[in-house]
């Protein structure tokens, strides 16, 4: 159904964010990881995921041979999408700060990272290759990447990207129990200092519950892309645009955005007619029945705002002239800008981490990046003719605050030469 921009703003709702069942589902497994450790995890993969391990690391010799087991085809195209990757984010990492010889920044990377990888309803080597690359990058030098275990082993792809990156450790489990055990550490599994990934449900209240104990990169909701086509777009491929969203899982959510309604209408039966004995079309079914938005805005400042209200996940534009919304869009995860950028290039290829804000949280939350591994501590190194000109001032407002020590603090450095 299409709709009007007021009627689709009146009507327009996030996913709910707390669901309290969850959480008290979450907060057992994560104390119970805490104290069994790898009896716990053992536990769960054969409760959550039918599956019984021999050990819960994957030895790098299996690691390694997936890499050369796995087709010449797709081992390219790994190493390329690594390649493009690994390329861009070097460009993009940041260098030390001096603002002057006194006061600057330094960066370092994190210590120890962990890395989701997702594994349910499919294997994501292109996970791995979008968040340990990035890893690598910054100069992570303990790196585990833990994923669901699965009746034949993980899946060779996964491991392979693994190989490609050169991830240190594998884990065989999933789940909240996952984040868990790289929270608080387990007999087999290191403690890291942060954790990234996309992952479910039961992921993403993990992560939140453990933040802090643990750092992570972002709470993950249901995947999602607003699209603002014209007349000159290729509306096959906006069919299989909002298609290749749909169905990452019956929750994704698609908006297709334009001030033309015959060109909504002719996609909203192109997108019927599509449907039929589609793949993933069980999966496809429910997301466009139930997450699918076609909405007629009045014209281009009415496109702008709608756009930056979803603040979605993924944003493309096709139009005649893409590159003008790009100084009036502002919060969305990734832009795609033409009929050429694809979503589905971003997943896979492009260099820009597919590790994206959902659920709106666009407006103040960025993508993965390489710096998201690097933290930074400013350096103060005042030379005494600069600390000449402030400490009086620093002093006063000390006293203004009744922190009487902090005032002597910085006073007693100048005895004597004041007079």
């Amino acid at each position: 159904m299409i709709v009007n921009s007021q009627t689709f703003l009146q009507q327009f709702e996030t996913t709910e964010t707390f669901n309290p069942e969850i959480h008290a589902q979450v907060t057992a497994i994560c104390d119970r990881v805490r104290r069994e450790g790898d009896r716990a995890l053992l536990d769960y993969n054969e409760q959550f995921d039918g599956v019984t391990v021999e050990m819960l690391e994957v030895p790098q010799a299996d690691i390694e041979a997936a890499y050369h087991h796995i087709d010449e085809d797709l081992r390219h195209a790994l190493e390329h999408s690594f390649q493009r990757i690994r390329d861009y984010q070097t460009q993009i990492k940041y260098e030390n700060q001096y603002a002057t010889p006194e006061l600057y920044e330094v960066y370092h990377p994190i210590e120890r990272v962990g890395v989701y990888v997702p594994g349910g309803k499919a294997s994501y080597p292109s996970t791995v290759l979008m968040t340990a690359t990035l890893a690598k990058v910054a100069g992570v030098k303990n790196l585990s990447v833990v994923t669901p275990p699965q009746p034949n082993g993980i899946a060779p792809s996964v491991l392979a990207a693994c190989h490609i990156v050169g991830v240190d450790h594998v884990y065989q489990v999933g789940g909240a129990q996952s984040i868990a055990a790289l929270a608080y550490g387990t007999e087999t599994i290191p403690k890291v200092d942060k954790i990234v990934g996309p992952g479910n449900q039961y992921v993403s209240y993990a992560k939140k519950a453990l933040y802090g104990e643990v750092g992570i990169d972002q709470i993950a909701g249901p995947s999602e892309i607003a699209l603002i086509i014209d007349d000159t777009c290729d509306l096959d491929a906006i069919v299989y645009d909002v298609f290749a969203q749909a169905e990452h899982d019956e929750m994704a959510r698609t908006f297709v955005i334009s001030t033309d309604l015959a060109l909504l209408e002719r996609l909203e039966i192109q997108i019927q007619e599509s449907l039929k004995d589609v793949p993933r079309y069980d999966i496809l079914k429910v997301s466009l029945t139930e997450h699918h938005y076609l909405i007629h805005a009045t014209d281009f400042e009415d496109s702008c705002q709608l756009m930056n209200t979803i603040a979605p996940e993924h944003a493309s534009i096709q139009t005649a002239q893409p590159e003008d919304y790009l100084p009036h869009i502002h919060y969305v995860g990734s832009l795609f800008l033409g009929g050429y950028a694809p979503e589905a290039i971003g997943d896979y290829i492009a260099g820009p981490s597919h590790v994206l804000p959902t659920q709106r949280t666009a407006r103040f939350q960025h993508g993965l990046s390489v710096n998201d591994f690097l933290t930074k501590h400013t350096v103060i190194h005042l030379a005494q003719p600069t600390y000449k000109k402030t400490y009086r001032d620093a002093a006063r407002i000390a006293q203004d605050e009744q922190l009487y020590h902090h005032q002597k603090s910085l006073e007693i450095r100048q005895r004597g030469d004041d007079a």
